[in-house]
């Protein structure tokens, strides 16, 4: 992964995160309605304002990946009972990317997209794994 161009990229947004948040669940609510259900009974605030601690978490941990990735499998083992999908997180990572890119505006360069596809596959397998472990537990 290239982590300088994750926190370059992520640095250039986090002043608007909250921009951010909006612009994420909009493209995500659009390019995969089906999901929306799942955020029926949300406080879509909370949501939000949760997900932005959760990117700022990986960005402040992305150079010790070995701590972050069992907060990464709990997560993802939480995302069973919300009814996630391994589905959505290609959704989800095509909407962040598209999102960041957004907020970044000019300043978004191909190295951090790239990056940020690369990030999101190791974010994805380390919650799909937890979720993996949830869904086995559960059928026991």
């Amino acid at each position: 992964m290239d982590l300088d161009a994750l926190e370059t990229s992520f640095d250039l947004v986090a002043p608007r995160g909250d921009e951010l948040m909006d612009v994420f669940y909009a493209r995500l609510f659009a390019a995969a309605p089906a999901v929306t259900p799942l955020f029926a009974a949300t406080d879509i605030r909370r949501q939000k304002a949760m997900l932005l601690s959760a990117l700022v978490l990986v960005r402040n941990s992305l150079r010790d990946m070995d701590a972050l990735t069992p907060k990464l499998r709990e997560l993802g083992a939480r995302h069973v009972a919300y009814g996630a999908t391994p589905e959505h997180y290609i959704v989800v990572g095509e909407a962040l990317i598209a999102a960041l890119a957004e907020i970044a505006g000019d300043a978004w360069r191909p190295e951090h997209e790239l990056a940020w596809g690369a990030a999101l596959a190791v974010i994805a397998a380390a919650m799909l794994s937890g979720a993996q472990d949830a869904e086995v537990a559960l059928a026991a």
